[in-house]
């Protein structure tokens, strides 16, 4: 019986029961699952069989890696790992090439991707612009396309109820820019398909230099060198032109895609123009994201006390089988596409990232965005990059390199020039098994999973707030508050906060842009990070903060700024403080590769302590509305 009403549910255990009866248990599989951690034990002995010895060892190890949430896999790993389903267990492939001559062969290559559990990234910029004539007819453009991957994507929503994750691209230099930049104003249009501009750093220039740009046509199969201007236009009332769409539907997001291209590290054989759904690994045709995050909170001893501490050790160790997992769900995981297992199988991506961050930092008595917080962020995420690529070369030892490894111009891409010289000398000598090793993904249901821990690299949302969530048996309610609020009022006794907490509508746009900026030098792939702004920001200060995002060397940027256009979900959230931008950030989060380190402890025990801050006034609790995400 459909319900036009939630359904009230109560607290987090009860959310994170039907989360996992929902969508991460195996009914009827050869092992009962009567709990979560016989999920994990199905998870884990499934990809141990990747191991051609020791696979009982191998299966015990995962195990323990995932109990307690220490490690959570992609959603996709732990829905599909050692089941009889028709799924991936990668979340998410970035497309092949569409152009007009193969656009109904790609939109079908989309549609088997979407069935097998996949989101997707597509880039439209091959197409001819709207109402150029192809071999036999006009071409209807890269919106006339869009709107059947559209419709497609809209199917496959109503199969079933997580929704087809996409995101579709097209650079700032096409003759259609202007209409996709104004595709999603009529709140009616494209809604369930993503959209980001490509914004190259002449385009950049150009618009800061209020210069005129080029729009160009590419002939068929080309790349964007060879190509004829058909028109030109301000490069400011461009970049304009996308702020003031982007302020009004949040969309189109921007992908960097010049700092993208020149920041992989396999630039010498493969091009990207488009990114996953979410927007953390940028990806070439038909290349796939293999996602897994480190829960910071199992790490931290002794938390809320004067001696709280971050064990590096343990997550040095954690992040380094990390690695083994995420590299044997390359072999083990069915692909939509042989071309998407070709290409997975040879570079071997993964994406290692971390969640829970911001409870993690109120454990430790650190308010999220302040410098000691971003000095700590900064320190845990090298840690995790040189514990990754260290196993990663063990395991080049092991079983071999990727194959499209190519020594001399791999060791010369940005990034691996930023490694310590003791893991490029190993390199050199031996290789690695992954190109690209490290993303900070949303890890959205995963959290939830884990207990209504904060995602990815976010803020808490709010220390008390209120859930919808999309079921079989229709939506339902549940009130819920964070993880690290409740641990401290089990912890206190009483319904106060932490010292050291703070939401997502107490921080500034600076505060959020800072700290993705201070985990990115040690990212090789990306970050998925979204600003949620007030709905009364001045739109000169939201467009100045995609040029801050651009000036502090991200990949990406994403504002939201809840409007009527946006529907209830996105209004009701926490929303950042709109300070006016200042050099202020700049100067604190340095991306030059000469950029120092974070202090590291002394001694030998491996671990930081900061100082816990003073108590600081108590929040009123919020209580919002939310939504079921798509990415998992």
């Amino acid at each position: 019986m459909s319900r036009s009403v939630p359904a009230r549910a109560s607290g987090t255990a009860a959310l994170v029961r039907t989360l996992w009866e929902t969508r991460y248990r195996c009914v009827g599989g050869a092992f009962p699952e009567r709990t979560i951690e016989d999920s994990q034990r199905r998870v884990s002995r499934a990809v141990a069989a990747a191991e051609t010895a020791e696979t009982p060892f191998w299966a015990e190890a995962f195990a323990n890696l995932l109990r307690d949430f220490r490690f959570l896999p992609g959603g996709r790993i732990q829905a599909a790992a050692g089941t009889a389903h028709q799924a991936t267990l990668f979340n998410c492939f970035v497309m092949g090439p569409i152009t007009d001559a193969n656009a109904p062969a790609a939109l079908r290559e989309a549609e088997m991707t979407l069935a097998f559990g996949g989101g997707i990234g597509c880039d439209f910029s091959a197409l001819a612009p709207h109402g150029v004539r192809t071999s036999t007819t006009a071409a209807p453009g890269p919106l006339g396309w869009l709107k059947a991957w559209e419709a497609m994507c809209a199917r496959s929503q109503s199969i079933g109820f997580r929704r087809g994750a996409m995101i579709a691209t097209l650079r700032c230099d096409h003759p259609d820019i202007e209409a996709f930049i104004r595709a999603k104003q009529d709140s009616a249009g494209f809604q369930h398909v993503n959209l980001s501009v490509l914004v190259t750093d002449a385009f950049v220039k150009a618009a800061r230099a209020d210069a005129s740009w080029a729009l160009r046509l590419l002939p068929t199969g080309t790349e964007p060198g060879s190509s004829r201007v058909v028109r030109r236009l301000a490069a400011r009332d461009l970049w304009r032109s996308i702020m003031q769409c982007a302020y009004h539907s949040a969309e189109p997001g921007v992908l960097f895609i010049d700092r993208i291209t020149a920041e992989n590290n396999l630039a010498y054989c493969e091009r990207i123009a488009a990114t996953n759904p979410c927007g953390e690994i940028p990806l070439p045709a038909y290349g796939a994201c293999d996602l897994g995050s480190l829960n910071l909170t199992r790490f931290v001893s002794r938390p809320f006390a004067p001696g709280a501490a971050i064990d590096f050790d343990g997550l040095s160790r954690a992040a380094r089988l990390a690695v083994r997992f995420l590299d044997d769900v390359i072999d083990i995981s069915r692909f939509p596409l042989p071309q998407q297992e070709a290409a997975a199988k040879a570079s071997r991506r993964v994406g290692l990232g971390i969640t829970r961050l911001a409870d993690a930092l109120v454990m430790l008595g650190l308010r999220y965005g302040q410098p000691r917080s971003l000095a700590l962020a900064g320190h845990l995420m090298e840690v995790i990059r040189d514990a990754a690529y260290g196993a990663s070369i063990a395991l080049a030892r092991e079983k071999g390199c990727f194959p499209a490894f190519r020594r001399e111009p791999y060791l010369a891409a940005p990034f691996i020039q930023r490694l310590p010289g003791a893991l490029r000398d190993e390199i050199a000598r031996h290789g690695v098994r992954n190109s690209h090793l490290l993303a900070i993904a949303p890890a959205g249901s995963i959290s939830l999973l884990a207990g209504n821990v904060s995602s990815g690299l976010e803020p808490i949302y709010a220390p008390t707030w209120r859930r919808t969530m999309t079921t079989p048996r229709g939506p339902e309610v549940f009130d819920l508050t964070d993880a690290a609020v409740a641990a401290w009022r089990e912890r206190s006794g009483g319904d106060g906060l932490p010292p050291a907490f703070v939401s997502a509508q107490d921080l500034s746009i600076e505060e959020h842009l800072g700290m993705q900026a201070v985990l990115q030098p040690f990212i090789d792939n990306a970050i998925s990070k979204t600003v949620t702004v007030a709905e009364d920001c001045p739109f000169e200060i939201f467009a100045r903060t995609y040029q801050q995002a651009y000036d502090l060397g991200l990949k990406g940027c994403t504002l939201y700024r809840p409007n009527a256009a946006m529907g209830a979900v996105l209004q009701a959230g926490p929303r950042a403080r709109c300070d006016a931008p200042s050099s202020v950030l700049t100067a604190q989060v340095s991306t030059d590769a000469e950029r120092p380190s974070p202090p590291r402890p002394s001694g030998g025990d491996r671990r930081l302590r900061p100082h816990l801050g003073e108590p600081r006034p108590g929040i009123s609790e919020a209580s919002t509305g939310g939504s079921d995400g798509a990415a998992g």
